[in-house]
This record gives C-alpha cells, sequence and structure tokens, in this order.
C-alpha cells in the first residue's frame, strides 16, 4: 500500500478535502492521510511514498524532516531542497534570463545586523549605499517587500526617497526588495500543478482578500491568455515547483510577473471561492496519485527544474516553451461573485523528455 500525506500547519478545508478526494477515487493500493510524525531518525523512511508540503516554509523542523524523507524515497511536493535555496530576488533574476518581463528590483540590506554580526561583517558594503542610483532604477511610487516572504506580510507602499528611509527602519533584520510599481489594468493569479496543470484566476490584490476574487469583467483577448499560461509554465517548469502560483499585473497589454514564489499557495475555500477550490483540490488529488504511481523505493523522487538540469548538465539556460495539459482560463462577464472559468484548448502535448 503506497502512502499520500499531506504536512500542513492551521489551515483545514483544503487538505481535508485534498485527503477525502484521494480516497474517494478508491486507487489500488493508494490511500491519503495526514502525515504523522512520532520520532525522525536518520536515513529513516517515513512511510509516504508522496508527501504535500504545506507548512515547511514556517516550521524549521519540517523542512528538514522532509529532506530526509526525500533522499529515503519520498516524492515531496515541492522539492525541499530547492525550496530552501529559492527566493523571491532570484526568481526575478531567472525570469529575465528566461525573456519574462518582471519589475525592476533591488535588492537591500537589513536595517539592523543580523543577530551575531557587527558593523564589521559587512566591510564588504559600501555605505552608504548608493541611494540614488536604486531610487532612480526602480522611481516611485515603489514597493518594499521582503526578500523570501509571504502572505503579504511586511509589504509597504513608498511615495518618495523620505518614505523609504521611515519606513525601511522599520523593518529590523528583514532583507528587503525595493520594486517598481506596476499600475496595471488587470491582474491574473494561476495555479500551476505538475508543471502541466495551469489554472488562471482574475484576481483583484487591492480588494479585502476574501473579495481578490470576485472579478466581475472578462479578459481583454484569448492572446493575452495564452501568454499568460505560457510565461506560467516556463517559469514553474525552470524553478522545478510541482504546485505554485504566478501573479501577473498587465500594464499596457503586457503580462508582467509580480509573484512566483508561492510553493504553499493559498487554497482556502473563503478565499479562492468554490469553483477555484474544487478544481484545484481535483487536479491535485489527481496529480498526487500520478506521483505515487509512479514512484520507486531507493531513489530520487523529487523534481529539478531546468534551471537545476541546465547548471548541472553545463548547459546554457535556453528558455524553451512548455505547454499545458490542460488550461483553465477565465470566460465572460459574470454576477456571481466568484469569476466563472472555462476550459481553454490546450496545445499538442509534448514529446516526452528524459530526466
Amino acid at each position: 500500500m503506497k502512502k499520500i500525506g499531506i504536512l500542513f500547519g492551521q489551515e483545514r478545508s483544503f487538505p481535508e478535502a485534498v485527503i477525502e478526494r484521494i480516497n474517494q477515487k478508491a486507487e489500488k493500493d493508494i490511500t491519503a492521510e495526514a502525515v504523522k510524525i512520532d520520532k525522525m531518525f536518520q536515513n529513516a523512511a517515513l512511510g509516504y511514498a508522496v508527501i504535500i508540503d504545506r507548512i515547511s516554509q514556517d516550521v524549521p523542523f519540517y523542512r528538514a524532516s522532509l529532506k530526509n524523507a526525500a533522499i529515503t524515497g519520498t516524492a515531496v511536493i515541492n522539492n525541499p531542497f530547492w525550496w530552501s535555496a529559492d527566493e523571491k530576488f532570484f526568481n526575478n533574476a531567472l525570469a529575465e534570463q528566461i525573456d519574462i518581463p518582471v519589475p525592476k528590483t533591488a535588492l537591500i540590506p537589513s536595517r539592523e545586523h543580523p543577530t551575531g554580526t557587527t558593523g564589521e561583517s559587512f566591510s564588504n558594503l559600501t555605505m552608504p549605499l548608493n541611494w540614488d542610483a536604486i531610487f532612480e532604477y526602480t522611481g516611485f511610487p515603489a514597493y518594499m517587500k521582503p526578500y523570501d516572504g509571504g502572505g503579504w506580510r511586511d509589504v509597504y507602499k513608498l511615495h518618495d526617497k523620505e518614505d523609504f528611509f521611515h519606513k525601511h527602519a522599520e523593518t529590523k533584520q528583514l532583507v528587503m526588495l525595493l520594486q517598481e510599481e506596476i499600475i496595471f489594468e488587470e491582474y491574473f493569479r494561476c495555479y500551476c500543478i505538475g508543471g502541466k496543470h495551469v489554472r488562471i484566476m482574475q484576481y483583484e490584490p487591492r480588494n479585502p482578500q476574501h473579495l481578490r476574487y470576485a472579478v466581475d469583467k472578462p479578459a481583454s483577448s484569448q492572446k493575452l491568455l495564452k501568454t499568460i499560461e505560457e510565461y506560467t509554465l516556463k517559469l514553474c517548469n525552470y524553478l522545478g515547483y510541482d504546485f505554485n502560483t504566478v501573479e501577473f499585473a498587465v500594464r499596457d497589454g503586457v503580462p508582467i510577473a509580480i509573484d512566483f514564489c508561492n510553493p504553499a499557495p493559498d487554497a482556502d475555500i473563503k478565499s479562492v471561492g468554490q469553483e477555484n477550490f474544487d478544481w484545484v483540490v481535483e487536479t491535485t488529488a489527481n496529480y498526487a496519485i500520478e506521483r505515487a504511481k509512479a514512484q520507486k523505493d531507493g531513489q530520487d523522487n523529487l523534481t529539478w527544474g531546468e534551471y537545476i538540469k541546465a547548471s548541472v548538465g553545463g548547459m546554457p539556460l535556453n528558455a524553451k516553451t512548455t505547454t499545458a495539459k490542460k488550461v483553465i482560463a477565465p470566460k465572460a462577464t459574470s454576477t456571481k461573485a466568484d469569476a466563472k472559468v472555462a476550459q481553454v484548448k490546450a496545445p499538442a502535448k509534448p514529446k516526452a523528455t528524459k530526466k
């Protein structure tokens, strides 16, 4: 019997629904449950063919446990080694390398010295920094946010350099990003599962959280949706995330990737709405079963992105188009709070490549 486990924290609606849906499917020799850990010994398997990780970003004990599970053969969604290495500033650099538009972004050192360091620890930094060049690069208004944060925590809108210095003083030991503001006409948030299943959702980040998916107007064009699909797949396949969300702000008809380091994205029914919730539960359940069937004991069962593959192989980081198996995109205007969605015809399935 192969077990699929879900590791989660305070959330309930999504993990419980995925467990229930997997078990409803009654696949031969596959079952699902909440992960149970009562001890953790080095090189000792946890007994799960697949683990869906929803919480290790906040619990270092879980992250270390998942790495141990991975080396003993568990297929962990998402790869805990890559998740530990990744952050938003690198994300943006990679996006530029593969020709996906992103906002102009600068990395800002922490306002306070990290615990255990002094000013001498930063002798390689030229102080003061060239603030004029930084501010000219991003412009104002701008946004400041943690380089590895999430959940809209510690995000500031800044109007000028005085506003920057005032608010930067509040960030203490956080390393921050300073990013140009994108004035957008449309905004989208996209689930991407398995590097091939995409759901494009209209999104309004300026609304209260429970209303951010309540957008009652159609997307401006199918061409735009196609581009968003292609960018979503390319980003997630280069990063190697099995489960991620990608956000796009559309300025002058161009989708600009705003945030695509969301390996434990919001999937709560109260915020994403019933239709989006049903899709993400069903797609996650099917993908977890697929990974369980493919999982083999005694070998690496993780997903590694094209960036890592190219680096290890000494190959150029050439952008390649990756297509989706199934893509869901917004359809015509609806008066319902939850945006309606329709299936977009998927392009031809690519030939399989050796991993």
